[in-house]
C-alpha cells in the first residue's frame, strides 16, 4: 500500500514538471513574439549631471545597451552630442536628447541658452529689486516701472507706477545660470532676462531713466494682466485731472485790449469877397484846437 502510494506520488511530480517546463517555454515565446525589451539597441546617456551652459565633452557621455523603445530626438552617437552646449539639465544615466543640446557650432554657456529670435538683456539689482535673493534661472517675473512723466504735474498727482513687462523668464542670477536645488535665497547684483527685441529696448529705457522693481509670479500663471496704474495722490484718494484738461503754458497776468474810436473831423467856413462876387472856403482844424 505504502509502495503504490509512493509511485502515485511521484508519477503527479513528474507529471507537474514536465507540464510546467512546457508552460514556461510556451510563456517566453509569446513574450518574445509581442516585442517586449530584448538589449539590442545603442543610447548615448550622461556618464554625470550635466548642468545648464556646460560644454558636452567625450568624457561626459556613455553609450549603453537600450533595450526600451527610443526616443524620436534622441542622439544616437557620441560623435553626434560631443561639443555642443547644453541648454537643459541633463541627469546621470539619463538619454541624451537633442532639444536638450544646442546646435552644433553655437557654443557653451548662457549665450547657446537663448532662442532664435530672442535676446538676453542684464538688470542690475539690489536686495530689493531682486527680490532678496528669490530670483532664481528659470523663474517667471514681471517688471514694474516707478517714475514722473514727462511734463506732469507733480503737485497734482506725484510719482506713478505702472507694470510694463509681464511673464518674463529669468536665464541668470549673478554667475548663475542653472536652477539652485537647495532652494536657499542667494544675493546677486546682476538679472539676465529673455525678453524680445521690442522688450529690450523698453527694458532698457525703464531701467536707465526711472526705478525698476521686478516682481515674481507662478510659473504656472502665464495670462497678462491688464492694468490701470497707480500714483501717489490716488494713494491719498486725491483727485487726479487729466493731462489734456490742464494747460502747460502759465496763466497771463493782465489782458490789453486796444479798441479804435473813431475821429470827428473838425472844420471852418471861412467867407470871401471879391468885388461883387462872394465864395466860401472850407480848411479842415488841426485836432485838439477849437
Amino acid at each position: 500500500m505504502n509502495r503504490r502510494l509512493i509511485s502515485v506520488l511521484f508519477f503527479a511530480l513528474v507529471v507537474a514538471g514536465v507540464t510546467s517546463y512546457f508552460l514556461y517555454r510556451l510563456i517566453l515565446v509569446r513574450v518574445q513574439s509581442q516585442g517586449h525589451p530584448v538589449a539590442t539597441n545603442k543610447l548615448v546617456v550622461a556618464k554625470h549631471d550635466l548642468q545648464v551652459g556646460t560644454l558636452v565633452r567625450d568624457t561626459d557621455l556613455d553609450e549603453v545597451s537600450w533595450g526600451g523603445p527610443i526616443p524620436d530626438d534622441a542622439v544616437k552617437t557620441l560623435a553626434d552630442a560631443a561639443g555642443r552646449g547644453v541648454i537643459a539639465t541633463i541627469y546621470q544615466n539619463e538619454p541624451i536628447l537633442a532639444h536638450r543640446l544646442a546646435t552644433k557650432g553655437a557654443g557653451a554657456g548662457l549665450a547657446a541658452t537663448i532662442p532664435l529670435g530672442m535676446r538676453a538683456v542684464a538688470l542690475r539689482v539690489n536686495e530689493v529689486v531682486g527680490l532678496a535673493g528669490f530670483v532664481l534661472p528659470g523663474m517667471r517675473v514681471d517688471v514694474l516701472m516707478a517714475g514722473a512723466t514727462p511734463n506732469q504735474d507733480q503737485a497734482r498727482s506725484g510719482t506713478l507706477c505702472r507694470t510694463i513687462l509681464q511673464n518674463i523668464e529669468v536665464l541668470s542670477a549673478g554667475q548663475k545660470i542653472e536652477k539652485t536645488t537647495d532652494g536657499k535665497p542667494e544675493s546677486a547684483e546682476v538679472v539676465n532676462l529673455l525678453v524680445t527685441p521690442d522688450q529690450a529696448e523698453i527694458l532698457n529705457l525703464a531701467s536707465s531713466e526711472t526705478k525698476v522693481q521686478l516682481v515674481l509670479r507662478n510659473p504656472l500663471d502665464t495670462k497678462s494682466e491688464v492694468t490701470k496704474g497707480s500714483s501717489v495722490a490716488q494713494l491719498f484718494g486725491v483727485p487726479i485731472v487729466p493731462a489734456i484738461a490742464r494747460s502747460t503754458a502759465p496763466p497771463p497776468r493782465f489782458m490789453k485790449t486796444v479798441v479804435e474810436v473813431p475821429v470827428q473831423r473838425r472844420t471852418a467856413v471861412v467867407e470871401v469877397f471879391n468885388g461883387g462876387k462872394r465864395s466860401e472856403e472850407t480848411f479842415d482844424l488841426p485836432q485838439g484846437k477849437k
